[in-house]
């Protein structure tokens, strides 16, 4: 050791764990479903009973947000997430409707936040086409945009410069009664599959009470976590704007 060298002292503090406490922002999205090839996501029932609710209010189930549990593929939930919109937006607006959701780990550490503006639930309208925004500690991932047309769904997964990453087909509206609903994720040139978004069929029952919906998506294997966050969130659109019945409230 050389005369007057100063030793530096021996760090004793060990860092912080990620995610702890209420929402805090973490840099989930570098990680999120990436040693996955499929994540299952379902539409959890709130716990307050329905039937106590339309006791209460005049207003039906249409009341309530929508939460969601997501899932690997051999059913371990690793994240959960929840939709923040207000009351009239989610009674006045229906399936449409703007709001936030959410995505938190078992530490209650935000991992992804959503971002929905204000549409038209008529899918053919050129002019209220669907958006939704996919971020991860104020960094927007990507963007899901639907595109115009008149028989089949089309969706497109956007990177943050706006260019076309993956695009999402549909069946023609009305498809899919009593089974899995399929909408086949394309390559950007739309020339071949490499993935999969799938409304799967819960049984007669529970479909006409529409307690809950199961969806799963399968990643393309070269998509990077940044694409697969945003093929979550089509997902999400999608449930609301194809599974989601309207409960918009009637005047008297």
């Amino acid at each position: 050791m050389l005369p007057n060298q100063v030793v530096p002292a021996p760090t004793t503090q060990q860092p912080q764990p990620l995610g702890v406490g209420p929402y805090t922002t973490v840099t989930g999205h570098a990680v999120m479903l990436t040693p996955q090839p499929a994540m299952l996501i379902q539409n959890t029932v709130p716990g307050c009973p329905r039937d106590i609710l339309s006791e209460v209010t005049d207003f039906d189930k249409g009341l309530e947000a929508n939460k969601y549990s997501i899932s690997t593929p051999s059913g371990q939930t690793v994240y959960w997430a929840a939709e923040e919109s207000g009351c009239c937006d989610r009674n006045c607006c229906g399936r449409g409707r703007s709001f936030r959701m959410r995505v938190v780990d078992s530490q209650h550490g935000e991992v992804l936040l959503l971002d929905r503006p204000l549409r038209c639930s008529c899918c053919c309208c050129f002019c209220c086409l669907q958006e939704l925004e996919v971020s991860s500690g104020g960094v927007l991932l990507g963007t899901v945009t639907q595109e115009f047309s008149v028989f089949y769904p089309s969706f497109s997964i956007r990177g943050p410069d706006g260019d076309v990453r993956l695009q999402i087909t549909g069946p023609c509206w009305g498809c899919g009664c009593c089974s899995d609903i399929e909408f086949p994720v394309m390559s950007a040139d739309g020339r071949r599959q490499v993935g999969n978004l799938t409304k799967r069929w819960n049984g007669i029952g529970r479909e006409l009470a529409n307690d809950s919906k199961t969806f799963s998506v399968s990643f393309p294997d070269f998509a990077d976590p940044a694409t697969r966050a945003t093929l979550f969130g089509a997902t999400i659109l999608l449930s609301y704007v194809f599974f989601e019945k309207d409960n918009i409230q009637q005047p008297s």
